[in-house]
């Protein structure tokens, strides 16, 4: 485990030195990310100027739950970036490569590449985040600063391992992009609002067929004590563990039907 850590802190480290050659483009993409998100806090602005609550949730609370997924979307990019290029390498026949390396061949997938946008929307999501917590009727114990820390961790395990699963359906569909992976992602982006603002059938999409509602609204739901929500929100660690298994039969079975590039 040690030796496999290490293996993928220096993958990270070497993309990353790479990406530092060109500076005015590290800037750039850190500084595009952070607007990114910056315009759709304001977009949340222009909402809860016309209305005081959003389907009895507060701008503020609305907002921790917008952080979540910012965060989630930058640990994903910044450490697990790779899962978005698989679709490339089994296209290219890269793939190959790494079935003879003696090193697992989903950590070398996920530590193929280093997204810098990830930093943006770390940090402008973590100030969100520290923002929103503040203003909402939270109530802090020992308790639930343990209970927060292990549903954030869960969201991230959730994010990164929906993004695996479903770029692993390129072994399935061929082709240069994810179009399975990219597409899951925009309905991901619904995650960003409270889902009991959508019809049922929205809601049951987001939170059992691919749980995105586990990385933002549910774990916020337990901290703001918001009943039957809440408590579903208690799952959050268990639906992560369903994730990383989900994610990992899909990616080995499709691994098991890769053939190659025939060259």
């Amino acid at each position: 485990m040690r030796r496999t850590i290490r293996l993928y802190r220096r993958q990270l480290g070497a993309h990353l030195r790479a990406a530092l050659q060109y500076e005015a483009d590290f800037w750039i993409l850190i500084g595009a990310a952070a607007l990114m998100q910056v315009v759709g806090v304001v977009f949340l602005g222009a909402i809860f100027a016309k209305i005081p609550e959003l389907n009895g949730w507060t701008f503020w609370e609305v907002v921790v739950v917008y952080a979540m997924v910012s965060i989630a979307e930058g640990v994903g990019s910044l450490f697990f970036e790779g899962t978005w290029r698989l679709a490339r390498k089994i296209n290219q026949g890269e793939v190959d490569y790494l079935l003879v390396r003696p090193y697992p061949v989903t950590l070398q997938v996920m530590s193929s590449e280093i997204g810098l946008n990830g930093i943006g929307n770390i940090v402008v999501g973590s100030i969100l985040l520290g923002l929103g917590v503040a203003r909402s009727d939270i109530h802090w114990s020992a308790g639930n600063v343990l209970l927060g820390i292990l549903l954030l961790v869960s969201a991230l395990v959730i994010k990164v391992a929906i993004s695996l699963g479903t770029n692993a359906g390129s072994f399935w569909i061929p082709g240069p992009y994810s179009v399975v992976g990219y597409g899951i992602h925009q309905v991901g982006e619904l995650a960003r609002y409270p889902i009991t603002i959508y019809a049922i059938g929205v809601r049951l999409a987001i939170s059992v067929l691919v749980p995105f509602a586990f990385v933002s609204f549910f774990p916020v739901a337990v901290l703001l004590g918001r009943g039957g929500s809440g408590r579903l929100g208690l799952l959050t660690p268990a639906v992560a563990v369903y994730c990383v298994l989900a994610a990992r039969w899909a990616f080995n079975r499709g691994l098991r039907r890769y053939e190659g590039a025939g060259n």
